[in-house]
């Protein structure tokens, strides 16, 4: 037995509170660089909340009073943005309950109305001096304005003494936000501290730009939204964005001369790329339009049923069969053609550039912004430089298809190269693999769900153009649901449209069955 033994001492206890108390120290010491200011309140705080995994409620007075900029100053700005928008929401209700001209819409309508009241009781004047048959019809009509008019005034009226009541639900708004702000402020910095103290690069502290940064910011919004909202219409530069319509007219004239010039200087290259087009489409329509329906239903069928199992088979034969038995039989096997040739191309360019580009981040973020353009532009938008360059036909609406369809099989193909293991890869190339074998035995096959994702995506999209591009001389189903549309043909244009998702459903059996 030892000594300490003998006094009753362990010596592992006293080694674990000792090295309990110098955590506790230093933790003391990170929550003090980081808050820098009252720095005992914060330790008491982060202790609290530290205690529980559990949301502990705290109060923190200067939050509650600074609301956003306090949240702004401390880099919690994921928090301050939404307390921002609430509290400029209370401050407007506030300043429009107490300054605002709540009934000025109506006094503006009744000022329109009057206006026309005085041309009708002209009217009504010179009807019963020259004694017409229109008197009553103008007497109507003066007296439905003059009701209105006093609808309208009493609503004014109304608007005009719901002040009060304005004024009271923008306080009650605002006390809530700086409620809610007392409460949770101490509980996101606790989370901003256990981010800092894994990453110093976190800002920590309130640094004097970041606070004058901050109550600058918040104080702009908050009181430009209550001067617009006070006072609607007084301050122009805020209703509507400076600018000179000259500078939209020369825009267009840019825009209008570099399209010509293009056209001018291209024509025979866009007369080969349609030469391409039309002939894989002519290629197309003759074996799915002219080849006899029993055969191609048939081979639909068969295709089906190898790819995706017997009872998908017997859904795409019922679906075939409605399309035939409709009429719409030589129009959907006009769409598929088109389909099916904006698909060929977009899948034989786009599998090839997203394998080029998987192992290029470079070029991959140079082709990103152009995808985001093809995906996030409305096709009514480059409808208008395709019909330039290609004229009005099919093959446009095959580029218009490729352009809004074709991006999917290339991201996709990007992410299953990117994703296969890296080990795998390695295990392959110690083996003495060279880069043909890794790519078509290991690369490829690995990403072969990916890619087989962005074939079906790729289609599905296309599928989706197919009323757009009936527009610019698309033949199909396309233009029977233009035609519906023009001519309010609500049943044409339903049938059509199922006509439309059952050709989408058997193509995407077929892709999905294949993946399988």
């Amino acid at each position: 037995m030892s000594d300490l033994d003998d006094l009753g001492v362990n010596p592992l206890e006293d080694t674990e509170s000792e090295a309990a108390l110098a955590y506790a120290e230093e933790r003391r010491e990170n929550i003090r660089t980081f808050v820098r200011t009252s720095p005992d309140y914060y330790i008491a705080m982060f202790d609290r909340i530290g205690a529980s995994s559990r949301f502990t409620a705290t109060f923190n007075i200067m939050a509650g009073l600074f609301g956003p900029i306090w949240f702004g100053a401390r880099g919690l700005w994921s928090w301050a943005l939404p307390f921002l928008i609430l509290e400029t929401i209370g401050f407007v209700q506030i300043a429009r309950g107490l300054f605002g001209d709540l009934a000025a819409d109506a006094m503006a309508r009744i000022a329109s109305i009057e206006g026309t009241l005085e041309l009708r009781r002209k009217q009504l004047a010179a009807a019963i001096e020259s004694n017409s048959e229109k008197i009553d019809v103008y007497r109507r009509t003066v007296d439905s304005l003059e009701e209105n008019i006093g609808g309208i005034r009493a609503e004014a009226e109304a608007l005009a003494a719901e002040g009060p009541s304005i004024v009271l639900t923008g306080i009650i708004l605002l006390l809530i936000a700086k409620a809610v702000q007392s409460i949770v402020a101490n509980w996101a910095l606790e989370a901003r501290f256990s981010d800092w103290l894994s990453d110093r690069s976190i800002r920590s502290g309130m640094p004097v730009t970041h606070i004058v940064l901050s109550a600058v910011f918040m104080v702009l919004i908050v009181s430009t939204a209550m001067m617009h909202y006070s006072f609607p219409g007084r301050f122009s530069l805020l209703s509507h964005f400076p600018t000179d319509p000259d500078i939209r007219l020369t825009g267009i004239k840019w825009v209008e001369d570099f399209i010509a010039w293009c056209v001018r200087n291209s024509e025979a290259f866009f007369d080969g790329l349609t030469f391409g087009i039309r002939t894989l489409l002519d290629a197309l329509e003759v074996i799915l339009v002219q080849t006899p329906w029993i055969v191609i239903a048939s081979l639909i069928v068969l295709l089906t049923w190898l790819t995706a199992g017997i009872r998908a088979a017997i859904y795409s034969g019922a679906f075939l069969a409605y399309m035939g038995l409709l009429g719409f039989w030589e129009a959907a096997m006009t769409t598929l053609a088109l389909l099916g040739t904006a698909a060929c191309l977009s899948i034989a360019i786009g599998i090839p550039l997203g394998m080029f580009a998987a192992r290029r981040p470079r070029f991959y973020r140079f082709i990103q912004p152009i995808m985001d353009f093809m995906q996030t532009m409305p096709a009514f938008v480059f409808m208008v430089p395709v019909i330039a360059f290609f004229g009005v036909g099919k093959p446009a609406a095959v580029v218009v298809t490729m352009i809004f369809g074709g991006t999917p099989v290339v991201r996709l193909t990007v992410l299953g190269l990117r994703g296969v293991p890296e080990s795998v890869r390695e295990a392959a190339i110690s083996f003495g693999a060279n880069k043909w074998y890794l790519l078509t035995k290991v690369d490829l096959p690995l990403a072969g769900p990916s890619i087989r994702a962005g074939i079906n995506q790729t289609i599905m999209l296309s599928l989706a153009m197919v009323v757009v591009a009936s527009l610019i001389g698309a033949k199909g189903l396309g233009e029977d649901v233009l035609e519906a549309l023009q001519y309010a043909n609500v049943g044409q244009g339903i049938l059509a449209g199922f006509s439309i998702l059952f050709c989408a459903m058997i193509l995407d059996r077929i892709v999905q069955g294949g993946r399988k």
